[in-house]
């Protein structure tokens, strides 16, 4: 009987106008006798909807057919009392009224309710390059359905009232509003869902497709498109999609040929990005355990290369290791027939070691999975994708570290963003990159070594994503003068992938949460995260000290292992580290805790342009002073550094970190201090 009753009350609502014009006009029933029917059927639906029914049913009902019931019976009961039909016309109004309401909202309360129909379709939208693009779109479409109902609303207003108006009889006027609300309204609302259906053809065939680097097709792509550009996109020496899959053909076809296939752990290192891109895909499409390290010097190779272990480079290494060339496998193997049947990559099983060495110089290797750094590509794709597709992509960052696989290769890869084949090495290269718009993959090293250099680049429209370390302010507003654009700071690590991001020029020094990571302050006072890239489902324990804000943002405060006792005093090294900076006299510094007969602290300290000026003929005691009285302003004199050493540069890693090692072999010097 309920299912009676509502398929009832949505055909009357539907055919609420040519009903009134037929029992009012053509059967000439009284205006009293049809206000009661309209009151009956709306309690009876009324009744159906709140009777009886399980908890799990009711709550699940809509509140919207609620309202249009209650509507009904409004107009029913007051066009009964007042015995004017003017009050039974006007529920067209107030229907167009509540529509405007609702979608006019959803632009302002977003998202909007155009786009919140599109995530409910079955193409999926959310977190993929498109998303933004298709938000954009609904807004369109939802102000122009706000238009229509406001148009809709006022051309009513005037139907209901045509007797008035317009001089009509009470039969002209009601075949007026009959015509107009129960036909002509239909037929423009069908003109305009068939109009923005065949807009939303023609948009959806411009909208660009991203590929996740585990489910691309050898269809994903045209076979000229272009993936890969050597030093100058202008240079016309490019590598295209058809390229992709003839060489990961021959590169598959040598890792299953007999002296091969049953090995199935392999080292890569790669410089050259586009022979890097081949053999990492051939490798997980032929299920290999990939071994990913940027260190290939003898000590270090010595130490990850165990019996069984193949190795894949394009450098030069020595013959006892008795690597691959990957230049030389490509060049000389044919690739198969069916070069376009690509074998598929579950990325759940993929394996994936990366080697990081900490801040020991000791090799430590992450595990990884495809289906982490995927999800990491899908937010960052969902947030910056215009970004990535209206520019060229270049990068100062190892492919081997995780910041520069995912935004190096990954990234661009499934965008299909044309890349540099080669790093960028020399701040200089920049003055070359004058030919398009540039996305810059970059590390605060770099970005802090090119600045020296340079005072203005000759970039048009540059993005630059740095990280590997925090930029500081001076970093932040130097790299804005170079190159135009405040650099976007992404926050994580080789175990978490990518975290929090900021830039400085909107959000000072706090750093921002992606929508898909969870945070909390530990009882350490240390960083906990849970995020879809990190495995284990209780989360991360970071070493970074952190202050987090109502609003969700977050300040580091430096790293729990800065902290340490001097003579039962606790002391941060970070806090030691920006004190220094504030004499705005220095560009770097590293504190770091020595031991003699005692602990104590030694500052390395690399000065800037204004701090070389001031000390300039000065003998390095007066240097001494300076910061150590600077300091009693801050600290005990206990915890102030007792050792100071003033460097042109400190010793950095290609990522731009500093390792304590390397810093405590600058006061292993004898000098006088």
């Amino acid at each position: 009987m309920k299912l009676f009753f509502k398929i009832l009350f949505y055909v009357t609502a539907a055919l609420y106008p040519v009903l009134i014009f037929t029992f009012l006009v053509i059967l000439k029933l009284p205006v009293r006798i049809l206000s009661l029917c309209i009151v009956g059927l709306a309690l009876a639906f009324f009744i159906a909807l709140t009777g009886k029914r399980s908890d799990k049913k009711k709550s699940s009902m809509s509140w919207k057919p609620m309202v249009s019931a209650l509507l009904f019976m409004t107009a029913g009961i007051v066009c009964f009392l007042t015995n004017q039909t003017v009050f039974l016309k006007l529920y067209s109004v107030v229907i167009s009224a509540m529509l405007l309401i609702v979608f006019s909202s959803t632009l302002f309360f977003g998202p909007n309710i155009i786009f919140r129909f599109a995530l409910m379709g079955r193409k999926p939208v959310k977190n993929t390059v498109c998303e933004k693009m298709v938000e954009a779109y609904c807004k369109k479409v939802c102000i122009v359905w706000c238009f229509f109902f406001i148009i809709n609303g006022s051309i009513s207003v005037c139907t209901a009232f045509s007797q008035k108006l317009f001089g009509l009889t009470p039969a002209q006027a009601d075949a007026l509003w009959s015509v107009y609300n129960g036909g002509i309204f239909y037929v423009l609302m069908g003109i305009l869902f068939t109009v923005e259906y065949i807009i939303r053809k023609m948009v959806d065939k411009k909208m660009p497709e991203s590929f996740a680097f585990t489910k691309f097709k050898s269809s994903s792509r045209p076979d000229d498109f272009i993936l890969c550009y050597e030093d100058k996109y202008s240079s016309g020496s490019y590598k295209t999609w058809k390229d992709f899959l003839i060489e990961t053909s021959r590169m598959r076809n040598f890792l299953t040929s007999e002296k091969n296939k049953r090995v199935s752990e392999w080292i890569l290192h790669c410089e050259d990005y586009w022979y890097f891109l081949v053999t990492f895909a051939s490798l997980l499409q032929c299920k290999k355990t990939v071994h990913l390290t940027q260190n290939i010097t003898e000590s270090f190779l010595c130490e990850i290369k165990k019996d069984g272990y193949n190795f894949l480079t394009d450098q030069n290494v020595d013959a006892k290791f008795n690597a691959d060339f990957i230049p030389d496998v490509i060049a000389e193997t044919a690739e198969s027939e069916d070069f376009r049947t690509i074998p598929s990559i579950n990325n759940d099983d993929t394996q994936i070691l990366m080697y990081t060495s900490g801040s020991t110089g000791k090799p430590k290797a992450v595990h990884q999975r495809m289906t982490e750094f995927e999800a990491d590509n899908a937010f960052i794709i969902s947030r910056w994708a215009r970004d990535f597709l209206s520019r060229r992509l270049v990068t100062t960052v190892s492919q081997h570290h995780i910041y520069g696989f995912l935004f190096g290769i990954s990234l661009p890869f499934s965008l299909g963003v044309p890349f540099r084949r080669k790093r960028i090495e020399f701040p200089e290269e920049f003055e070359s990159l004058t030919d398009d718009k540039y996305i810059i993959i970059a590390t605060p090293a770099f970005l802090k070594r090119t600045v020296e250099v340079e005072e203005k680049l000759p970039l048009d429209d540059c993005f630059i994503f740095t990280s590997g370390g925090a930029c500081s302010p001076e970093l932040s507003k130097k790299t804005l003068e170079v190159f135009g654009f405040c650099p976007l700071e992404v926050y994580g690590s080789t175990e978490t992938s990518g975290i929090a991001y900021r830039q400085q020029s909107k959000d000072g020094l706090y750093f921002t949460p992606f929508d898909n990571a969870k945070i909390w302050k530990g009882e350490d006072g240390c960083l906990r995260i849970i995020s879809p890239y990190i495995k284990d489902p209780e989360g991360f324990a970071t070493a970074d000290l952190v202050e987090i804000f109502d609003d969700g943002r977050f300040l580091l405060k430096g790293r729990s292992d800065s902290i340490v006792k001097i003579e039962e005093k606790r002391i941060s090294m970070t806090e030691v580290e920006n004190r220094i900076l504030e004499t705005k006299l220095v560009r770097d510094v590293k504190v770091v805790a020595l031991e003699d007969r005692r602990q104590y602290l030694a500052a390395a300290i690399e000065l800037n342009d204004e701090g070389m000026k001031k000390f300039e003929g000065q003998r390095k005691l007066v240097l001494n002073n300076y910061f150590h009285d600077f300091l009693t302003n801050y600290f005990e004199n206990v915890v102030i550094p007792k050792k100071w050493r003033f460097v042109e540069k400190l010793p950095v890693d290609v990522q731009g970190k500093k390792h304590k090692d390397e810093i405590v072999k600058l006061f292993e010097k004898s000098e006088q201090d």
